[in-house]
């Protein structure tokens, strides 16, 4: 005949079983204790980015569907007007010149602040007297506030009395000053080396970290196989470099793309539209016309261009890892 088992009753535990039980119980209280300590060190963080962050893009997005002027300020009436803005900026007939210029001053940037930045981040690798205050002095165009570096800029590059044009013509280099701020074929290169120079402390030290723990018993062995110089950079620096090139990739992209105190300090916007971008073309709708929905929506332009970036970078690096 079948034997019927019965589950012991609560009183029927063994002492083995009960401290069993107690220890899960101890466990798992424990487990929960420590989730909400770590919710409580990410709360503080989580509503700054809410506060800070959140909310202007949230309220961004709605201006540029408003029409948001001054009067709204003593009305408080936005009417909602679709699209409208968007139309508004897109039509404009300075949004394909600012949106090549954005293009050029990003490319341009990027392109030079990362070659030399790399450069730069390599040389230093090396031990050598006063390396650190070398390294350390690089960081001196990132400590300086921006307006106070297009000022000394905009004086370096002046056209009559600045320093670069005298520098050039003892070289022998030019026979006439540069109009470098003040022609439009020009403007735009000006532009971008001034913001080259700003960023290049940005790269220098994030790749000089990832130069760093990179180790050197890799290179010892690849001296063996020889891999030395290019070979060893190619074949053994890139591809453990290669997660710090995104980050200062993507990072420099969105920064630059942004750009404006620069471009206001240097040019304004101009000459002729020279170095107009989509920043200064935000800025410009916003605090000079007083047309804060379309400045809204060129601003929100300028956010999906840098989204649409960072995600098909992204995927196509991690691809390109995956390989």
């Amino acid at each position: 005949m079948p034997t019927l088992t019965t589950s012991p009753a609560p009183g029927d535990l063994s002492p083995a079983a009960t401290a069993g039980t107690a220890e899960r119980d101890g466990r798992r209280r424990g487990f929960r204790r420590e989730r909400l300590v770590q919710a409580l060190f990410l709360a503080p963080a989580a509503l700054f980015l809410l506060l800070f962050f959140g909310y202007p893009v949230v309220k961004n997005v709605v201006m540029s569907l408003q029409e948001y002027t001054t009067r709204t300020f003593f009305t408080g009436e936005a009417p909602w007007v679709g699209m409208a803005n968007y139309a508004t900026a897109a039509g404009s007939s300075l949004f394909a010149p600012a949106m090549l210029n954005t293009a050029m001053f990003t490319l341009g940037s990027i392109a030079g602040q990362f070659v030399i930045g790399l450069a730069l981040a390599s040389f230093f690798k090396r031990r050598f007297p006063l390396s650190g205050f070398l390294r350390s002095m690089l960081l001196l165009p990132w400590l300086l506030p921006l307006i106070v570096s297009s000022a000394t800029w905009r004086s370096i590059l002046d056209q009559d009395s600045g320093i670069l044009n005298a520098f050039l013509r003892n070289l022998g280099l030019i026979q006439e000053p540069v109009p470098w701020l003040t022609s439009p074929s020009v403007a735009l290169l000006a532009v971008v080396l001034v913001n080259i120079w700003v960023g290049i402390p940005f790269n220098v030290t994030l790749l000089y970290g990832g130069l760093q723990e990179i180790p050197e018993e890799l290179y010892e062995a690849g001296a063996v196989d020889g891999a030395t110089g290019w070979k060893a950079f190619w074949h053994i620096t890139w591809p453990n470099l290669r997660p710090v090139v995104s980050v200062v990739l993507v990072l420099g992209v969105v920064y630059t793309l942004k750009v404006l105190d620069i471009i206001l300090g240097l040019t304004n916007g101009g000459p002729a539209n020279a170095t107009q971008t989509l920043a200064v073309r935000s800025y410009q709708e916003s605090f000079v016309n007083f047309q804060f929905g379309v400045g809204a929506a060129f601003s929100n332009i300028l956010i999906l261009i840098s989204l649409v970036f960072a995600v098909v970078y992204l995927r196509m690096n991690r691809r390109a890892v995956d390989e």
